[in-house]
Formats: structure tokens, C-alpha cells, sequence
């Protein structure tokens, strides 16, 4: 029985954990030891904030060791970690808990920020409520969907997947319910890193009304 597809949206309280760090050692010893909603506010969060960016700028950890450390291939090593491969958040805090430990083992030369450039360590808390939008088909999917919110279709595509540690985005799971099996092969394809959030909405309603015309 097909029940519909319930649209949620999200809104977030950044929080200031009160924990800031002037070098690696520091920044590893934060690491271990924040909520495991400050990896994700700092890995994650800037595609919701700056949806109508693309590519995807560096994680929050890359740009300090880069831009303010001036340490290239620590910040380069942070960079190139596949953070959308990673669909358990702890996995995630342990390759950067990894990363920083080999490097540290290996140079002992004293990088540290100046005075007012700290890293600050932030997290966020996230409340999720329902919308009244509820599709009952694909044509209505679509039509819905254009008009939600991009904090709506971020909780559908990022947070069910990342944050909530599911295999597949909320949409793709649906279709799946309906017998759409290439259809939600198709979404869970596209690269939500590789673009930004309208541009991600934008294909995703030409997918479904392109199925939806050949039924």
C-alpha cells in the first residue's frame, strides 16, 4: 500500500562547544573528544548553508591547516578524504584522527596559529518537522518538490543518508516502495558533492517526470 512520500524539513542551532586550538596536536586531542555533531557540522554543513555553491568548497578542518597553518599537505590529506564514502560519522572521525597521528609521528616541526585564529570546534543541534506536502505519485512527487524548501531536500538527501546512517537517500527508498528500482538506482547516482542544492533539485525532478511520462 502505497501511503505517500511525507516531506520533513530541518533547522539547525549552531552551537560553540568552547574549544579551540592553535595546532595539530591540539586540534587532534579536540577531535577525539567533541560530539560526533561537530565532525558533521564541519564536513557537512556548508552545503547546506551555501547550497548555490559548487563545487563543493574544502571541510572546515582542510581550510585551517591550509589557509591559516600553511601545512599544504596535511590540509591536502584532509581534502582528499571521500567524506560521502563514509556512511558511519565515527568512521569519518577516525580517518582524520588517523591522518593527524601519522603526520604528528612523523614531523615534529611546531606549527602554530597566530593570536585570533584558533579553530573553534562547533556543532549543531537539528530539529526535524513535518511539512504538509505529501506526494502520492510521481507526477505530485515532482510538482512538490519544486516547491519545498532546501533545508527540506537537504534532510532527505544528506541527512538520511549521513547523519542517520542509512544506505540510501530518503527519495531513492521511496521509489524503490513503488517498484521504481531504475529510477532510484538513478538518484542514489548523483553526486550531491560534485553540484550544488537547486542545481541537485533540478535533476532530480527531470528524472521523475521523465518516468513519470512513460507510465
Amino acid at each position: 500500500m502505497n501511503e505517500g512520500f511525507h516531506f520533513y524539513t530541518q533547522y539547525s542551532l549552531v552551537e560553540l562547544l568552547g574549544i579551540n586550538v592553535k595546532n595539530p596536536q591540539e586540534l587532534l586531542d579536540g577531535m577525539k573528544n567533541v560530539p560526533i555533531s561537530s565532525i558533521y557540522y564541519h564536513t557537512h554543513k556548508f552545503l547546506q548553508q551555501h547550497h548555490y555553491l559548487s563545487p563543493l568548497p574544502p571541510n572546515d578542518f582542510a581550510s585551517w591547516l591550509k589557509d591559516i597553518l600553511h601545512m599544504e599537505r596535511l590540509g591536502e590529506a584532509f581534502l582528499g578524504v571521500d567524506t560521502i564514502s563514509f556512511k558511519n560519522l565515527e568512521d569519518l572521525r577516525s580517518e582524520f584522527v588517523r591522518i593527524l597521528e601519522e603526520h604528528l609521528s612523523r614531523d615534529n616541526g611546531r606549527y602554530e596559529c597566530p593570536r585570533g585564529y584558533e579553530f573553534y570546534f562547533m556543532a549543531c543541534q537539528t530539529f526535524v518537522l513535518p511539512t504538509p506536502y505529501v506526494a502520492h505519485n510521481l507526477r505530485e512527487f515532482a510538482e512538490i518538490l519544486n516547491r519545498i524548501s532546501i533545508q527540506s531536500l537537504y534532510f532527505h538527501i544528506f541527512e538520511a543518508r549521513m547523519r542517520l546512517g542509512g544506505e540510501e537517500n530518503d527519495f531513492s527508498a521511496w521509489f524503490k516502495g513503488l517498484g521504481e528500482e531504475e529510477l532510484a538506482a538513478e538518484i542514489s547516482k548523483l553526486d550531491p558533492y560534485n553540484t550544488n542544492l537547486d542545481n541537485m533539485r533540478k535533476k532530480i525532478i527531470k528524472k521523475v517526470m521523465s518516468r513519470a511520462k512513460d507510465r
